[in-house]
C-alpha cells in the first residue's frame, strides 16, 4: 500500500464519518472471482462508515457489456486490465482512477480430498469424467485455465471432458456440485489464510499463465458521487488489502 493511498483513504474516510454525501449508496460491478473478497471488503467499509454498498457479480465480460449499454454502476471492479481501460477509451470511466487492485492466480480444484495432486498430474490422466473451467472469451481465468492446458500440451487431450461456465462462480458450482470432478477455479474461491477450505487442490504456478492483473475504475456516471469515490479510497487502504491477501490475492504495493 503506497504511502499516498493511505492518506487519500484516511483523508476521504474522515470527511464521510463527519458529514453526509451526496449518494446514499454505491452500486458496485464485480467481477465474480471476487465476490466473497469484495463482500468482506463492502462489510468493512460499512463497519467502517456506517454506508452501504450494493454489489452486482458476473463475469468480466457481460458486466462491460452491461456497462457499454447503459446499467447504472458507479464502480468497475474488472478480472482483468482490459475492460476497465476500454471504458476510459470509450469515455465511460475516469482515466485517472483506473488502478490495479489486485493479482489473481488460478488453481486446479476438486471437491473430493486427495483427488487433485500437487503438480496437477490429474490432468494428464484419463481418470476423470468433467473439467470446468470458465469461458476464455467472457472469463480472464478462463482465458488462464486454456493457457496452462496448452502449455501443458493437454487441449487436445483433454478437450472431450471439457465444461465450461460462463463465469469463474459458475464453475466453482461445478466442481463444488460434483458436476464435474476437477476444475480451473480463482484460488480465492477454494483458499483462506493460506489453506485450501475444503477438497483438493493444486496452486498452478504463474508461469503458465499471463498475470491476471485485475483494475477498477470510477464509471463516468459517477464521476461527481463522493461516495463512490470514498469506497474506491478504501479499497486502498491496509484494512482492505490484509482482506485481498486472505484470499489468495497478491495486492500491489502501488498502484498500477
Amino acid at each position: 500500500m503506497s504511502k499516498a493511498g493511505r492518506i487519500l483513504g484516511t483523508v476521504v474516510l474522515a470527511a464521510l464519518i463527519s458529514g453526509p454525501t451526496r449518494a446514499e449508496i454505491v452500486t458496485v460491478a464485480v467481477a465474480s472471482n471476487f465476490t466473497a473478497t469484495m463482500s468482506a471488503i463492502a462489510d468493512a467499509y460499512h463497519e467502517k462508515t456506517g454506508h452501504q454498498v450494493s454489489l452486482a457479480f458476473g463475469s468480466s465480460g457481460k458486466l462491460y457489456a452491461q456497462i457499454a449499454h447503459g446499467a447504472p454502476f458507479d464502480l468497475f471492479f474488472s478480472a482483468d486490465q482490459t475492460k476497465p481501460r476500454a471504458l476510459v477509451d470509450q469515455g465511460l470511466a475516469i482515466a485517472d482512477t483506473e488502478f490495479t487492485y489486485a493479482k489473481g492466480a488460478l488453481a486446479l480444484w476438486s471437491l473430493t480430498p486427495g483427488r487433485v495432486d500437487d503438480q496437477g498430474r490429474i490432468l494428464g490422466r484419463n481418470d476423470y469424467r468433467k473439467l470446468a473451467f470458465a469461458n476464455p472469451r467472457l472469463a480472464p481465468y478462463g482465458q488462464a485455465a486454456m493457457e496452462v492446458l496448452k502449455a501443458r500440451g493437454l487441449v487436445e487431450k483433454t478437450r472431450d471432458k471439457w465444461v465450461q461456465g460462463e463465469n469463474i462462480a459458475q464453475t466453482y458450482q461445478f466442481v463444488a456440485s460434483g458436476n464435474a470432478d476437477i476444475g480451473f477455479v480463482a484460488l480465492s474461491q477454494v483458499m483462506k489464510n493460506g489453506q485450501f477450505t475444503r477438497g483438493s487442490g493444486w496452486i498452478v504456478p504463474a508461469s503458465l499463465y499471463a498475470p491476471i492483473k485485475q483494475d477498477a475504475v470510477l464509471l463516468k456516471r459517477a464521476e461527481d458521487n463522493e461516495l463512490a469515490r470514498s469506497f474506491l479510497a478504501f479499497v486502498h487502504t491496509d484494512p482492505a488489502s490484509r482482506i485481498i491477501r486472505s484470499f489468495g490475492y497478491t495486492v500491489p504495493s502501488t498502484p498500477e
